[in-house]
């Protein structure tokens, strides 16, 4: 997966104010607390915090890379124990990418499961109208990761 995106400039801004809005507890825009999935930088070591929208598929959950490339994916192909923070539940999981086959049916899902989401990939030019088979189309692109308990 070596094709890269460009995020929008809005979106570090964005995410700094999330995280801060997760880490007081606050909803954001009326819904519920923002998730936010903290992972090991590749290079430096440091742990690397973004807000995420997890979805669950017949009791899994998961999560999809919004950009190909993104720096928290890459990071989490390099080091997949990570930490997912809800208000002030913290719990540490371990990040599964799937193979292209069995990412497919969840992208499919994805603009139900996570309409919020649908916007965001039209913005990055990943998709054009939201149909559940241009999420589908994205297998190999964007990846998918399923949580599981952390490695013992």
């Amino acid at each position: 997966m070596s094709e890269r995106i460009r995020p929008p400039w809005w979106l570090k801004p964005l995410n700094k104010v999330l995280i801060v809005a997760a880490r007081t507890g606050l909803p954001i825009f009326g819904k519920e607390k923002p998730v936010i999935l903290t992972v090991t930088g590749r290079r430096t070591g440091k742990r690397r915090s973004t807000p995420i929208t997890p979805m669950e598929v017949d009791g899994q959950r998961y999560v999809v890379g919004g950009f190909p490339g993104a720096d928290w994916v890459r990071n989490a192909q390099a080091n997949p124990e990570a930490e997912l923070a809800r208000g002030r539940h913290v719990e540490r999981v371990r990040l599964v990418e799937l193979p292209v086959e069995a990412a497919r049916p969840l992208l499919r899902e994805f603009p139900t499961l996570v309409p919020t989401g649908v916007d965001f990939m039209k913005n990055a030019g990943l998709i054009t109208e939201g149909r559940p088979e241009e999420f589908e189309a994205l297998a190999g692109r964007c990846s998918v990761f399923r949580f599981d308990p952390p490695a013992s």
